[in-house]
């Protein structure tokens, strides 16, 4: 899935870092040491908090319009956009087993061609997965 949601930014008293966090993703908080790298820090939190919601089916909150929020004095404020598929993308890379079931001559022929049975079928359904995440 894909969100956007607003993220704040706060220096502490001596400029040195960042105190961040999307007033809409409760306990959604971190920091970094510069404002790139703490939106860079916000963003790989925001994505963990999404992806937990989604496995265990919490409802995922809708995007305050900034002018609603309660934005701390001295905040600066981002729109951050975070892709849950992507970040399972690149972050759960464990191999799973499956077992698939082919006709025999489909087997025998990709066997003589060389075919990769598993990248044909990751290859195949990412590219499903993309096209129906993007709907």
């Amino acid at each position: 899935m894909k969100y956007i949601y607003t993220a704040t930014f706060v220096p502490n008293e001596d400029g040195t870092k960042y105190y961040c966090r999307v007033p809409d993703l409760p306990g959604c908080i971190t920091t970094g040491n510069s404002i790139d790298d703490a939106i860079e820090m916000i963003t790989d939190a925001a994505s963990g908090w999404l992806v937990v919601a989604e496995d265990e089916g919490n409802d995922i909150p809708e995007a305050t319009p900034q002018h609603e929020l309660n934005i701390p004095e001295k905040a600066t404020c981002s729109i951050i956009r975070i892709d849950t598929f992507a970040y399972r993308a690149a972050t759960d890379t464990k191999a799973v087993r499956k077992n698939v079931s082919l006709p025999a001559w489909m087997a025998t022929l990709a066997e003589k061609r060389g075919v990769n049975c598993s990248q044909v079928l990751q290859d195949g359904l990412i590219q499903l997965l993309n096209s129906s995440h993007a709907r």
